[in-house]
């Protein structure tokens, strides 16, 4: 990176961490260190929760997945608004009504303790692994591509969370994301105009979208119901909504930032927000990676976009073969560009070719041969390296065609992007473990001030445990599908437990405890051994609660009677 570059980074982190810090500097009880002391607006509300949901991974994953996959990946979203509705009707007035800290609070007042421990224990579980996974993500393609030092970028990245979320608690939090959202969703827009740019001099945006959607990019919505599939529009409508629910419902770390509302009417407006724009969001980042494909369509793209572990391949024995397959990958590249401009003149003649569309078809796939047959040999070459490069596309993009200054911005969104959910993830972990472990279970008659120092140790105790995982952490498929699988496995069952809580209401504790179990068994045995995609756990796990649950409770009914 250029000099200017550094600026920006440096200058944009630090500006956004000194100001969320200095903001909310000196929270005084336990009540505006966990929940702002209720005086957020519902821009402020909505903004973080989207910045929360908006880890790194978003901005690292998204547009390669794109990239390889095209926009499908935006059905995942389609049960969002729907959840969104739900949730505002249903569970924030009664999280305001009982005056809560954490969701799980909830589940004893309707329940028993022993479902508090649960639902909160589950959380803790899933959040903790995720936050390690939040941080090692951009941690490690930063310092591969980059020549950082891992465990440097990995503390940097978590020292500066734990910092600001520390000393200024949920509000800090929130504050502090507000800035981040503006320059993740500012920085985004600058590279989709950019790379707009730099294709406008080969062809118009029109046609670059008749290029991608010939090359099978554009496939938004898929109406075709496979259960095996993890993205058509009935997984998203439904697994989607299950897990929206579940996630914007119960977990912690989005609950905590609409509990900080000046009133019911600010929480139901910023998730009301969150809905209405999720969804465009998400279509714009995948787009850009759509985009980049294109790009790369025009310029020969590299054989394998994680370039140290390409390097260290071509340094083995098996060098002299891979040599061979770039130089036909190439040569495939090239006919590509060849074909696709043959099919971009046929649109610009008002009638387009399918003979034209049918070689850019087919010399597609023959560069994804080449690309394939180069990652066989790396993994021969390297057997432990990682042949998915999906998550280095974007960023090697930015690195290598963005102009001085936006280099330094764009790494500066992928940071602020790790950091705000990061936050999130961490303040969330530590009012949970205060609230519903130790001072439930373990200090039931601790002072306020005891509590509020307890949430700060809790705080930075999870911020270091995140640290760890992340240091021991191996690169996964890919990061944005690793975290909703993460979630999938846990949501539906917590899910459950709120909704048997909520309309079920002769169920009690025994009944819904052994319906939990049977429901997250069944999950995990899915996940092992069968094919189903990832979301459908989420109307699973939940479905499985609700069922057993009511068979359950009239044994348990005559079992005390």
């Amino acid at each position: 990176m250029t000099t200017l570059d550094w600026v920006v980074l440096v200058g944009t982190i630090a500006t956004i961490v000194a100001y969320g810090a200095w903001k909310t500097r000196g929270a005084r009880d336990i009540q505006s260190y966990l929940k702002g002391g209720n005086e957020l607006k519902w821009p402020t509300i909505g903004l973080s929760v989207m910045a929360t949901q908006a880890s790194a991974i978003t901005f690292l994953s998204v547009p390669g997945l794109a990239y390889e996959d095209g926009m499908r990946f935006v059905q995942f979203y389609f049960g969002l608004p729907l959840a969104m509705v739900v949730i505002c009707a249903v569970f924030i007035p009664i999280y305001y009504r009982l005056k809560v800290y954490t969701a799980y609070e909830y589940l004893e007042s309707r329940f028993d303790v022993r479902v508090r421990y649960l639902g909160a224990t589950l959380f803790l579980v899933q959040r903790g692994l995720a936050a390690g996974i939040t941080i090692y993500a951009p941690a490690i393609i930063l310092s591969t591509l980059m020549g950082w030092s891992l465990q440097v970028t990995i503390l940097a990245i978590g020292i500066c969370v734990i910092i600001y979320t520390v000393s200024g608690g949920t509000k800090a939090v929130s504050q502090t994301q507000k800035h981040q959202m503006i320059v993740m969703m500012g920085g985004m827009i600058v590279a989709a105009i950019v790379i707009g740019v730099k294709l406008s001099d080969t062809l118009s945006l029109t046609h670059a979208v008749k290029v991608a959607g010939a090359l099978g990019r554009m496939n938004i919505v898929d109406f075709r119901f496979d259960l095996s599939d993890r993205y058509n529009f009935w997984s998203g409508i439904t697994g989607g909504f299950f897990l929206a629910l579940s996630y914007f419902g119960t977990d912690q770390s989005q609950v905590q930032r609409y509990l900080t509302g000046r009133s019911v009417t600010e929480s139901r407006l910023g998730l009301l927000f969150n809905g209405l724009f999720k969804i465009p969001m998400q279509a714009l980042i995948l787009f850009i990676g759509v985009l980049v494909f294109v790009f790369y369509v025009f310029v020969t793209p590299p054989i394998f976009f994680n370039a140290p572990t390409l390097e260290a391949a071509r340094a083995t024995d098996r060098g002299g073969a891979l040599a061979a397959i770039e130089t036909e990958f190439n040569a495939a590249s090239e006919t590509r560009r060849a074909a696709a401009l043959r099919y971009v003149q046929s649109l610009e003649s008002g009638r387009e070719s399918e003979d034209a569309k049918a070689a850019l078809r087919a010399a597609d796939v023959a560069v994804s041969k080449y690309k394939q047959q180069a990652k066989n040999l790396i993994a021969e070459a390297l057997p432990e390296a990682e042949t998915k490069d999906g998550d280095y596309i974007f960023v090697g993009f930015v690195l290598n065609f963005l102009p001085a200054g936006l280099v330094g911005l764009l790494i500066a969104v992928i940071l602020s992007a790790a950091m705000s959910s990061t936050a999130s993830e961490l303040n969330a972990l530590g009012s949970t473990t205060v609230i519903d472990l130790y001072r439930r279970g373990l200090r039931p008659d601790a002072t306020p001030t005891h509590a509020l120092a307890a949430s700060k140790i809790f705080t930075a105790m999870w911020g270091l445990v995140a640290l760890a995982f992340a240091s021991f952490a191996s690169l996964l498929d890919n990061l944005i599908e690793a975290v909703n699988i993460l979630g999938s496995i846990f949501y539906g069952t917590v899910l459950g437990l709120f909704l048997v809580a909520f309309f079920l209401r002769r169920v009690q504790a025994t009944a819904v405890l052994v319906g939990a179990a049977v429901a997250q068994t069944t999950v995990v045995v899915l996940f092992f051994t069968s094919d189903v995609g990832y979301l459908w756990f989420n109307v699973i796990g939940c479905g499985v609660v609700l069922a057993v649950s009511a068979l359950v409770q009239p044994l348990t009914a005559r079992r005390r009677g």
